[in-house]
C-alpha cells in the first residue's frame, strides 16, 4: 500500500494526481509529493524501521512509491561518522560527518535519488531514463538504469571533469557533452523532456526524485540515537537537498519518531557559485543568477531552480550561509582527509570550509551537535588536489636508500 496522496503546487497549494509532471500549470510553481501522515503514524515505528534491511527502503512509507521498489535495494544507510579529530581542528565539541562517499553504487548521494525516481519511472511504465548533470547524476543514472534495463540518455557540460566522464561512459548510456555550463543543459533537457517520451529524474520525474533525499535525513536521526542535530550544513547546488532534509526532519517530528526539533540548517557554497548564500547574506527574497567559475563543479548551477526554498529553509531554523573560495576548497578536502580519512569530492570541501567558517563567525556554537553533509567520494574530483598535494619519497630498493629518506623525514 502506497501512503501518497497526490502532488500539490508549492506556490499556489493547487493539488494534482500522481503523473509525470513537475510544475503548475496554472503559476508554473514546483509540484511537490504530500502524504497521508496520520496513516503513516500507524505503522512506521521505530521498531518497524529498525526491523528492516539498512538501506534508505527501510523508511519506505516516506518515500513515493504505490509499490515495493525495483532499483537502489543496497543504496543508502551509509556511516555517520564521529569526527574527533576534526572537531578539536575546527574549534567545536560534537562534530559528524554524513559520510555519503560510500553510498551504492556510485559514490554520491544521487545514488538515492535515483533510486527512487527510477523505482518511479519503472511505476509509471517508461523505459527509458534520462538527466541534466554535473557529474554524480550521471553516473548514477548510468549505473541504476543499467542494473535495471532502462536505455539510458545523460547530458553533460562538455567541460566536465575527464574523470566524471569516463566514469559515466563505463556504464555504457548514451552520452550527450553540450558545449555549454549546467543552466544551458538544463534548459536544453527541458526541450528534449517535452517532446520525447522519456522519465528525466530531475525535470519530469524531479517532485518523485527529490524526495529520495529525505533518506539522508532520516538516517542522520535515526543514527543520532533518533535525536535531531543542532546545526546541519548542507552543500548547495539547486537548493534541493537541503529543503528536503529540512522537510525529512520535520516529518520524523510530525509522525512522532523525535520528540524535540531544533536544528538550525546552513548553506554551504563556492565563491565561484553562490547566488543562495549572497541571498542569504543580503537578506533578499531574489536569487540572482550567477555565471558559475569554480572548482566545484557538482555544485555549479548559477541559476538554482530551489535557491529560494533554501534561503527560506536557513531563515526559519535560525540558519544562515557560507561561501568559500577554491583554496578553502581544497585545504578543507585535505583536512577531511588528513583528520578523519574521508576523501571528498569539491562539494565535500565546500561543506567542510562553510562549516570552518561558520564556527569561527559564531553561527555554529562550540557546544552544537553539528553534522556536515559530505555528498561524494574524492575519487571522482582527484584533478582538484593535483599539485596541492606532498610529492613520494623516490629510494632504491635497498635499506641505507630507506634510512636516507626516514632521517630526512624526522628530522
Amino acid at each position: 500500500m502506497g501512503y501518497v496522496k497526490g502532488l500539490k503546487c508549492r506556490e499556489c497549494g493547487r493539488e494534482y494526481s500522481i503523473d509525470p509532471i513537475y510544475v503548475c500549470e496554472f503559476c508554473f510553481g514546483p509540484l511537490e509529493v504530500v502524504y497521508d501522515y496520520d496513516a503513516i503514524k500507524d505503522v512506521l515505528t521505530r521498531e518497524a524501521i529498525l526491523s528492516r534491511p539498512q538501506n534508505l527502503w527501510r523508511y519506505k512509507e516516506l518515500l513515493p512509491l504505490d509499490g515495493e521498489p525495483t532499483c537502489g535495494l543496497d543504496s543508502g544507510f551509509t556511516p555517520l561518522v564521529r569526527a574527533a579529530r576534526l572537531a578539536e581542528q575546527i574549534g567545536i565539541k560534537k562534530l559528524y560527518i554524513k559520510d555519503d562517499t560510500v553510498t551504492h553504487p556510485t559514490l554520491s548521494f544521487k545514488d538515492r535519488v535515483v533510486a527512487v525516481a527510477l523505482s518511479k519511472a519503472r511505476e509509471f511504465g517508461f523505459n527509458t531514463v534520462a538527466c541534466a548533470s554535473t557529474g554524480n547524476l550521471a553516473h548514477s543514472v548510468s549505473a541504476h538504469g543499467a542494473a535495471a534495463g532502462f536505455k539510458r540518455f545523460i547530458f553533460i557540460p562538455s567541460s566536465l571533469e575527464k574523470s566524471k566522464i569516463i566514469a559515466s561512459l563505463a556504464y555504457g548510456p548514451n552520452l550527450i557533452a553540450v558545449d555549454g555550463n549546467y543552466d544551458d543543459v538544463n534548459r536544453l533537457c527541458s526541450e528534449v523532456a517535452n517532446k520525447y517520451n522519456w522519465a528525466f529524474v530531475n525535470i519530469n520525474i524531479r517532485p518523485f526524485y527529490a524526495e529520495g533525499s529525505k533518506s539522508q535525513g532520516y538516517e542522520i536521526i535515526e543514527q543520532l540515537g533518533w535525536k535531531a542535530p543542532d546545526a546541519v550544513v548542507v552543500p548547495c547546488a539547486s537548493g534541493s537537498l537541503l529543503t528536503i532534509i529540512w522537510k525529512s526532519f520535520k516529518e520524523m517530528k510530525d509522525i512522532g519518531l523525535i520528540d524535540d526539533l531544533g536544528t538550525k540548517v546552513y548553506s554551504a557554497q563556492a565563491t565561484g557559485c553562490s547566488p543562495i548564500v549572497k541571498a542569504i547574506k543580503d537578506g533578499v527574497d531574489v536569487i540572482k543568477p550567477v555565471k558559475p567559475d569554480t572548482i566545484a563543479k557538482s555544485l555549479a548551477i548559477g541559476n538554482p531552480a530551489d535557491g529560494f526554498y533554501a534561503k527560506e529553509v536557513t531563515r526559519e531554523t535560525g540558519g544562515y550561509g557560507a561561501d568559500v573560495s577554491d583554496a578553502e576548497i581544497i585545504d578543507a578536502i585535505k583536512l577531511l582527509a588528513g583528520t578523519e580519512g574521508i576523501f571528498a569530492e569539491t562539494a565535500g570541501g565546500v561543506t567542510l570550509a562553510s562549516a570552518i567558517q561558520l564556527v569561527k563567525s559564531g553561527h555554529i556554537k562550540k557546544d552544537d551537535v553539528t553534522v556536515l553533509c559530505i555528498t561524494g567520494n574524492g575519487l571522482k574530483t582527484k584533478e582538484a588536489i593535483v599539485g596541492h598535494t606532498g610529492e613520494p619519497h623516490h629510494i632504491n630498493p635497498n635499506l641505507k636508500s630507506f634510512e636516507e629518506v626516514l632521517g630526512k623525514i624526522n628530522s
